[in-house]
């Protein structure tokens, strides 16, 4: 069984924190669980790829580690994201946000630009037209 790598194991975290921007806060373990259930079954029989204990490991405590940061993640963002506070953001835009700005306060393993542009590429592919340049205007204050 091969690992993801990190790009995709990134998706699967863009994935989900915008699963649960549509449940109480109170079901997020209950909502990774059914999204690696559903992950599982759906890996297994579209691409032939299973989930390994170390990705499944990755993804989950980052998600967690998301969660239990996000009241200083989300003054981050408002702090830096001048008139776009969170609760004006759509729920793709606001979750790769959070999820880059996770990685640049808090993981050392993830250089800052790598984070930016991870963003943006998951912002092309999920968010509106205008979200890789916002996503990119914004998160590009991290670094000063």
């Amino acid at each position: 069984m091969s690992r993801m790598n990190r790009t995709v194991m990134r998706e699967h975290i863009f994935k989900l924190l915008f699963r649960v921007e549509f449940h109480d806060t109170v079901e997020f373990e209950q909502q990774i669980s059914l999204y690696f259930e559903n992950l599982r079954e759906g890996t297994k029989e579209e691409r032939g790829i299973d989930i390994n204990e170390a990705d499944y490991n990755y993804i989950h405590d980052k998600a967690i580690a998301i969660k239990n940061n996000l009241a200083d993640i989300d003054a981050k963002i408002n702090e830096i994201s001048e008139g776009w506070p969170t609760t004006r953001l759509g729920k793709a835009e606001l979750s790769i946000m959070r999820l880059a700005t996770y990685e640049v306060m808090y993981d050392d393993d993830i250089p800052t630009n790598v984070a930016i542009n991870e963003a943006i590429e998951l912002a092309k592919k999920y968010g509106s037209d205008n979200a890789p340049s916002f996503i990119n205007g914004v998160l590009a204050k991290l670094n000063n």
